[in-house]
């Protein structure tokens, strides 16, 4: 991911439709919020940090979405307050995430591939739903960003459950989960450094037209 691929113009169309906006995340929270569940389930039985990752990500996600909701129609000021704090979990959670991941490369812990497969397939579907819906709007603020964002890089972090799920069955060793979970870690730092920019930028802006 570019470092530059927080630099764009918003779209004013994005800023005229916030009924349809705020449809979107409830939709978005409550598909979250249900994946987490299931997949921290999955992740504990079959043994997989990958699985215990995304379904961290899916939490962090919801309280995005809820966060969004929450701060909608405010200020850019405070929208960008609300992204430095996504920025935060998004970074907390990468950190957790290699802490958990050199655990199990200590430990020795093979997880269950088919379990794997068969759930980060479903979060798959999911997150494809989600993205498909959110795709108009990610061009707006920080705030609309960093939801895009969050979306995005759960997609990506499904199919690379799926590869993992693959390497985990065909070698019959942990590595490929552990590789995968580092890979979705430093995904979820990068986007904190992007979202934390693009904020902090929006607020520069905002106190010199003060």
């Amino acid at each position: 991911m570019g470092a530059n691929c927080c630099n764009h113009t918003p779209d004013p169309s994005t800023q005229q439709q916030p009924e349809r906006y705020r449809t979107i995340l409830w939709i978005a929270l409550a598909v979250n919020l249900g994946m987490f569940f299931i997949e921290i389930a999955s992740g504990v039985k079959a043994g997989s940090v990958s699985l215990l990752a995304d379904s961290l990500d899916f939490l962090g996600d919801a309280a995005n979405y809820g966060i969004s909701l929450w701060v909608l129609g405010m200020s850019i000021a405070l929208r960008a307050r609300a992204s430095l704090i996504k920025a935060v979990s998004m970074l907390i959670f990468g950190v957790g995430v290699l802490t958990v991941a050199v655990w199990h490369a200590i430990s020795g812990q093979v997880p269950e591939p088919q379990t794997m497969g068969l759930i980060g397939t479903l979060a798959l579907l999911a997150n494809l739903g989600v993205a498909a819906l959110l795709y108009a709007y990610r061009e707006g603020d920080s705030n609309m960003r960093s939801v895009w964002l969050c979306t995005r890089n759960d997609a990506l972090g499904n199919i690379a459950v799926l590869l993992a799920a693959v390497g985990v069955f065909g070698t019959g060793t942990a590595w490929p989960d552990l590789l995968v979970a580092t890979v979705m870690a430093l995904l979820a730092i990068t986007s904190a450094y992007q979202v934390a920019r693009q904020a902090q930028q929006e607020l520069k802006s905002e106190h010199a037209h003060t």
